[in-house]
């Protein structure tokens, strides 16, 4: 279900129940856009528009969805019109167009095209591990996250809600886990990864199906690059892309976790009920298992 996954520490126990958690969400349901706004933001159903539910509970494990909306409206169709606009100003009535009413002129044009204009949505999927403590958002980047976390955060009016403070620089533990061999067993490193120059963040190797025990690939560590993104398999249970800021990337569950499901008709909503209570178990392992060789949260 999740291609990513970002992870933020509850400082309190999270109080509220599935059901009262749907009725929270409930009050930000989502509604799309409107003749003249740019983008809306609500909570929709994460297990597809088919069901009404906003929470799909699993052992201890709230799973929710946020969507956005946003109308596409090109900054160059936009120059354009306006260009068009000032040029029919200056030549019918014989004088220049300043810069205010140019920037009028924009906004004016601008809520012209955006009833016209096609709209494209963004699905983000997050759970709240009650009995663990964390909360998981399935998010490419840290804007994307910390968009939908506000989200909830207005929606809930309070959420004591904070990313990991780890320990071990997580850089300098996968740069030795390369180059001095000391990964924990249970870690096997993949074919890919990324390394930086630690003194400047633009010398950057990226390697995709190389061997990453090569002296090729030893010899960039030993000129002073580290590793900032590292290709991992836990386990077999589950393979990702684990980066610097202990964000998961090309996350995957392992094939030998899914065999049961592929033997069974599972409709669609059982299908993802099937794969998140997958997920979320082994998340909550794997984040049990980063916090022993990271130690997520500083005790400063």
């Amino acid at each position: 279900m999740f291609k990513n996954a970002r992870f933020f520490r509850l400082d309190t126990p999270f109080a509220l129940d599935a059901a009262e958690l749907e009725a929270r969400l409930g009050e930000r349901r989502f509604r799309p856009c409107g003749p003249i706004e740019t983008a809306t933001l609500g909570w929709s159903s994460p297990l597809g528009e088919e069901t009404a539910g906003l929470v799909h509970g699993v052992g201890g494990c709230l799973l929710m969805c946020a969507r956005k909306q946003e109308r596409l409206l090109p900054s160059a169709a936009v120059a354009e019109a306006v260009d068009e606009r000032v040029s029919e100003l200056e030549s019918g009535e014989a004088r220049d167009v300043g810069r205010a009413e140019r920037r009028r002129l924009r906004e004016q044009i601008v809520t012209e095209m955006l009833p016209r204009a096609f709209t494209r949505s963004r699905r983000t999927q997050l759970y709240i591990d009650t009995e663990a403590g964390w909360m998981v958002v399935d998010a490419a980047s840290e804007k994307q996250a910390e968009e939908v976390v506000s989200l909830l955060r207005e929606t809930l009016e309070t959420l004591p809600a904070k990313l990991p403070d780890p320990n071990k620089t997580p850089s300098t533990v996968m740069t030795s886990w390369l180059l001095d061999g000391t990964a924990p067993p249970d870690f096997v490193a993949g074919d890919a990864c990324e390394l930086r120059d630690s003194d400047d963040s633009a010398g950057v190797v990226r390697c995709s199906g190389q061997d990453l025990a090569s002296d090729e690939m030893l010899n960039h560590i030993r000129a002073g690059k580290r590793v900032t993104k590292l290709a991992l398999e836990w386990d077999e249970r589950l393979s990702f892309v684990l980066a610097e800021d202990l964000s998961l990337k090309r996350l995957r569950v392992g094939d030998a976790l899914l065999e049961e499901m592929d033997d069974t008709d599972l409709e669609p909503a059982a299908r993802l009920d099937a794969e998140f209570a997958i997920l979320a178990l082994q998340m909550r392992q794997l984040i049990e298992r980063l916090d022993e060789v990271f130690g997520l949260l500083s005790t400063d």
